[in-house]
């Protein structure tokens, strides 16, 4: 579908449709963007404005060589909120992320809790294994000394080419559905959306884990909102054994779905359903 080009401060936002605005917020990746959101888009774009920035180092925005952290993407997150509420007024706003992107959100949530009315997590990062991430306040999970590897200039630019050649780029949508069948539309934008200069800056601060928050599972607990969560029972992102730590939360639900970890795509109706019913307020799933 179409949508309508906003630009603020080197971010590019999509906006579509017409209504109560609602943001989402796609994940991180090698070849990671606002396509990552199409389904969504295009479903929520009959009832709501729907605004789909690419984040710092992604799509169509700047892809700068800069210090690319949690602490920047959480920044992005309040100049977009920002502008919504200069457009549509101070009322509460519902929120949907995706994977890494479900950090950057909960933190921007925390920080900001009267800009948030719900909150939509789809195969949130941060609750692999048992261990309780609640390391220090504001702190990432990089590995010391990795990124200037990764990043050297005989290298840092060919390994990331590599990375995202359109057979590997197929090989990780297929880890991530947990299947062969893959949406093409999105392999073919994924693989685009890498072809991009400077588009190899932010993933190397993501391949060296610069971009995971230490304190991931403090932020969920400090959300107050309704949060919606949910995941697929196929491929590399089904190990949810950390929300055992939020269990007995009253604001946390849990949605299983018989895939991969971008349900919509492959359920658009039932997710549709359940992600209508979140929005309203009227049915939120345990």
């Amino acid at each position: 579908m179409s949508t309508r080009p906003l630009r603020l401060d080197g971010l590019h936002i999509h906006v579509a449709g017409d209504g109560p605005p609602v943001l989402l917020v796609h994940s991180i990746n090698a070849a990671a963007g606002a396509h990552e959101m199409r389904p969504l888009t295009e479903r929520l774009a009959a009832t709501h404005t729907v605004y789909v920035p690419d984040l710092p180092g992604f799509g169509a925005s700047e892809r700068r060589d800069v210090a690319y952290s949690p602490r920047l993407y959480t920044d992005a997150l309040h100049a977009v909120t920002d502008t919504i509420r200069a457009r549509h007024g101070t009322a509460p706003l519902p929120a949907l992320a995706l994977s890494l992107g479900c950090e950057f959100l909960a933190r921007a949530a925390g920080e900001r809790p009267a800009v948030y009315a719900r909150l939509a997590l789809v195969s949130p990062t941060g609750l692999m294994g048992t261990t309780a991430r609640r390391g220090p306040a504001g702190a990432s999970r990089a590995v010391p000394g990795l990124h200037a590897v990764l990043a050297a200039p005989w290298w840092g630019e060919r390994l990331f080419r590599q990375l995202t050649k359109p057979g590997v780029v197929r090989y990780f949508l297929r880890r991530t559905w947990g299947a062969d069948a893959i949406d093409e539309q999105l392999w073919a934008d994924a693989v685009a959306a890498a072809r991009a200069p400077g588009a190899h800056h932010a993933p190397l601060h993501f391949l060296s884990a610069g971009l995971f928050s230490a304190d991931v599972l403090s932020l969920y607990e400090a959300l107050a909102v309704p949060v919606w969560a949910s995941h697929g029972t196929r491929g590399d992102f089904t190990d949810y054994r950390g929300r055992v730590h939020l269990a007995g939360r009253p604001n946390w639900r849990w949605t299983v779905y018989d895939g991969g970890a971008m349900p919509y795509f492959e359920h658009p109706a039932a997710f549709g359903r359940d992600l209508d019913a979140f929005l309203a307020g009227v049915s939120e799933q345990v």
